[in-house]
C-alpha cells in the first residue's frame, strides 16, 4: 500500500521534475551569461584593435621654450618685454596656452610668464603629481629665469601650486593670487571609481575616443567657460587636447586621476595668512565648481581683502573676462 504522504509521481522516491518556469529561467540565465561573455570578448578585442590603430603620438608644436626647473624640463611661454614679472600657473588638465587672453592684456604693462606644471602640457612628466612637487618646480622656474619677486597667480588647482611656492620661498615672491581656486586638498578625484573601473585596454580606448571627439571637447569647454567664450575652432580644440596625446601623457593622466586633484591641507593653506605678502582672490561670480561662499572663505583663510567677483563669469573667467581679471590683479604689482 502506498504512503499517502508521498505524491503519486514520487512514490518511487525519484526527484520531482523541474517546474517549467524554473527551467525557462535557467535557460535565460545561461543565455545571458553566454551573451555577456561574448560581448566582453568582442569589446576587449575591439579595444585592443582600436588602441593599436591609434598608438601614434602627437608631437609638441614647433618653437616651444624650455628651461630646467629643478628636476623638470619645463615648457613655458612669455608675453611682454617691459615691466614687473607675473607668473601664471594653470589648473588640472590645463596648460600654459590657456592664459593667452589674459596674458595679452597684462603684457601691456608687465612681462608675463606661464609654465606647464609637470604632468600637464608639454613639460617633462615626472611624478609625483602633487602640490609639493609642482610648487618646488615653480620656485625652481622663477630662480632659473632669474625673476625678481614676481607676482604668482594660480587658476583652479593651480592655486595650491602658487600657495606652496609662496610658503617654500616667501622672500622670492612679490604677491599671490588665487583665480577660481581655493588651494584646498578636497579629495576630489580620489573617491572616483573611474580609474579603478576603467582598466586597460578600456581606459586607453575611452580616453582616446573622448579626445578625438571635437564635440565632447567643445561641450566641456563651453560648460566651464560660459556664453561669453567663443566657440572653439579646430585649432582651439587641438590646443586643449594635443598635450594629452604626446608621449607619456596617457600614463601621467592615469597617475594624476588616481592621486586626485592637486591641493593642500587646510592648515597649510591658512599658513599663507602669516606671510607679509599682498594677496588677492578672484572668482567668476557664476563659477559652477565652487559654492557661493568659497571666494569669501578663501580670502579670509589666506588673509586677503574681500574677493573680486567677475559678474556672469564661470570657472574660466581668465578667458571669458581677461580685462576685469587683469584689473583685479593690478594692485599686486604695485
Amino acid at each position: 500500500m502506498s504512503d499517502p504522504a508521498v505524491p503519486p509521481d514520487r512514490a518511487d522516491g525519484a526527484a520531482e521534475p523541474p517546474r517549467p518556469w524554473r527551467a525557462r529561467m535557467k535557460r535565460w540565465r545561461e543565455r545571458l551569461a553566454q551573451t555577456l561573455a561574448l560581448a566582453f570578448i568582442l569589446v576587449t578585442l575591439a579595444s585592443f584593435a582600436y588602441n593599436a590603430a591609434t598608438r601614434g603620438r602627437a608631437a609638441p608644436p614647433a618653437g616651444q621654450l624650455y628651461v630646467q626647473a629643478g628636476d623638470v624640463r619645463t615648457r613655458y611661454r612669455v608675453w611682454g618685454t617691459t615691466g614687473s614679472a607675473i607668473v601664471l600657473v594653470h589648473g588640472a588638465f590645463e596648460n600654459a596656452d590657456m592664459w593667452q587672453p589674459l596674458a595679452e592684456v597684462l603684457a601691456e604693462r608687465h612681462v608675463v610668464y606661464a609654465l606647464d606644471a609637470t604632468g600637464n602640457g608639454y613639460s617633462e612628466r615626472r611624478p609625483p603629481y602633487n602640490a609639493a612637487h609642482m610648487g618646488a618646480q615653480l620656485v625652481a622656474f622663477i630662480n632659473a629665469l632669474h625673476l625678481t619677486r614676481p607676482v604668482i597667480a594660480g587658476h583652479s588647482s593651480g592655486a595650491a601650486i602658487v600657495a606652496e611656492a609662496a610658503l617654500l620661498d616667501p622672500q622670492g615672491i612679490g604677491g599671490v593670487a588665487f583665480l577660481d581656486g581655493d588651494a584646498l586638498l578636497t579629495g576630489a578625484g580620489q573617491r572616483s571609481p573611474l580609474p579603478y573601473l576603467l582598466l586597460d585596454p578600456y581606459w586607453t580606448s575611452a580616453l582616446r575616443l573622448g579626445l578625438r571627439s571635437d564635440w565632447l571637447v567643445r561641450t566641456a569647454y563651453a560648460a566651464i567657460c560660459g556664453p561669453r567664450c567663443e566657440r572653439l575652432d579646430h585649432a582651439g580644440v587641438d590646443q586643449w587636447r594635443r598635450p594629452f596625446m604626446v608621449e607619456g601623457a596617457e600614463k601621467a593622466m592615469w597617475q594624476m586621476l588616481r592621486e586626485g586633484v592637486v591641493g593642500l591641507p587646510t592648515a597649510r593653506v591658512a599658513a599663507l595668512r602669516a606671510l607679509p605678502l599682498p594677496k588677492r582672490v578672484i572668482y567668476g561670480a557664476d563659477d559652477p565648481v565652487f559654492s557661493k561662499r568659497s571666494p569669501y572663505e578663501t580670502a579670509a583663510r589666506i588673509g586677503a581683502p574681500a574677493p573680486t567677483l567677475i559678474p556672469d563669469a564661470r570657472h574660466l573667467a581668465v578667458i571669458s573676462d581677461p580685462v576685469p581679471v587683469a584689473t583685479a590683479l593690478e594692485p599686486l604689482t604695485r
